[in-house]
């Protein structure tokens, strides 16, 4: 409390040292295009003295790229215009590229521009790499999306031959159950194959997420159809399934994505089981804040996953030394679940098996 006496307030302080401490660029320019005065910032970052600053016009310091959009950009503020969050590149004495966004105020009474520049430059070489990056990525897919569109599209043939060999045979007539049996699975696994390369192909026409196909699918359908595919693997290896979906037993999702997402995970199941003991899945439901979440998990040979943590999901990425091994499963897998706005996670240790968790968009 001031107890009812006036508060006085010190108004003859010096701005010096705000000036000449402040990390950002501050500067007084005059309308003739030259420096009036910088603070010690300007001369750190372009690396020259303050008198070879004030000596030459701003422009000599500016990117040859940018002199033009700069002097444009300049003209509305001889005219008592302010310009704001306008960037751009100037250069050092040794040569370097440096970007600055800058605040400039006029008062044409002076003929002065009172300007604040940030340095950005760590901010647009991160944009650069990110762009970079973004480049490089839509290039792999969509050379990965032709590859797939060409095999798909290939492959209809040889498999549309065998469907057609499977209508023209009378199974019926085969009196060996067994053999009626493995025909009968042969020809519903080429039945299968024929229906999903139509889907891809039919998809790989339309890339935009938005119109892919959405419906509620059963998962423990799709996993007795996956089962099913690939049934004689699945023996051959002693897996066994446990199968908990208490949670929920539908997701809005792509019935051939999560087909595919299915498949890839339980065939790298049993392809890296370990030696010592018969591979066993475990697929669970859970529902964790208010979203749906499906666990994978085996006890397999596993892998390091922190050590691998940012190549796991990426194409070409192997971490055995399998001759079978491609790295394009896990890839095709992060981007099913991902194109539908779902993210997936893997946590996975040697000899102690691997999990992934998929969360499926809200």
């Amino acid at each position: 409390m001031n107890n009812g006496k006036a508060i006085e307030v010190q108004t003859d302080f010096s701005l010096a040292p705000f000036f000449d401490l402040s990390h950002d660029l501050l500067c007084i320019a005059g309308f003739d295009g030259y420096f009036r005065k910088i603070n010690p910032a300007v001369c750190k970052v372009l690396n020259y003295t303050e008198e070879e600053l004030l000596s030459k016009p701003i422009s000599y310091f500016q990117h040859p790229d940018d002199k033009d959009i700069t002097r444009r950009s300049r003209a509305p503020i001889l005219h008592g215009k302010p310009l704001t969050n306008f960037e751009n590149r100037y250069i050092t004495k040794q040569g370097d590229v440096v970007w600055f966004a800058w605040t400039s105020i006029p008062v044409e009474d002076e003929k002065l521009i009172y300007a604040i520049a940030k340095n950005i430059t760590h901010k647009k070489r991160h944009e650069e790499e990110r762009n970079m990056l973004l480049s490089e990525l839509s290039n792999t897919n969509n050379h990965l999306r032709k590859l797939n569109y060409t095999n798909s599209h290939d492959l209809r043939g040889p498999v549309s031959n065998l469907i057609t060999i499977f209508s023209l045979m009378d199974i019926s007539s085969i009196t060996d159950k067994e053999t009626r049996m493995l025909l009968n699975l042969l020809k519903k696994s080429t039945e299968n194959i024929k229906e999903t390369l139509d889907e891809y192909v039919d998809g790989l026409n339309n890339q935009d997420p938005r119109l892919i196909n959405l419906v509620d699918v059963n998962i423990m359908d799709v996993i007795d159809s996956i089962r099913l595919t690939i049934d004689s693997l699945i023996k051959n290896s002693t897996t066994s399934f446990q199968i908990d979906l208490s949670a929920y037993e539908t997701v809005n999702f792509n019935p051939k994505y999560l087909e595919s997402i299915f498949l890839n995970l339980i065939t790298n199941s049993i392809k890296y089981a370990h030696p010592d003991r018969d591979p066993v899945i475990t697929i669970k439901t859970m529902i964790t804040n208010g979203k749906k979440q499906l666990t994978f998990s085996d006890n397999g040979i596993g892998f390091d996953s922190e050590k691998q943590h940012d190549n796991v999901f990426g194409l070409n990425q192997t971490f055995h030394e399998n001759k079978d091994s491609k790295g394009i499963g896990l890839y095709l897998v992060y981007n099913h679940i991902t194109n539908l706005g779902g993210r997936i996670t893997v946590d996975s240790k040697i000899n102690e098996g691997t999990m992934f968790t998929l969360t499926f968009r809200g």
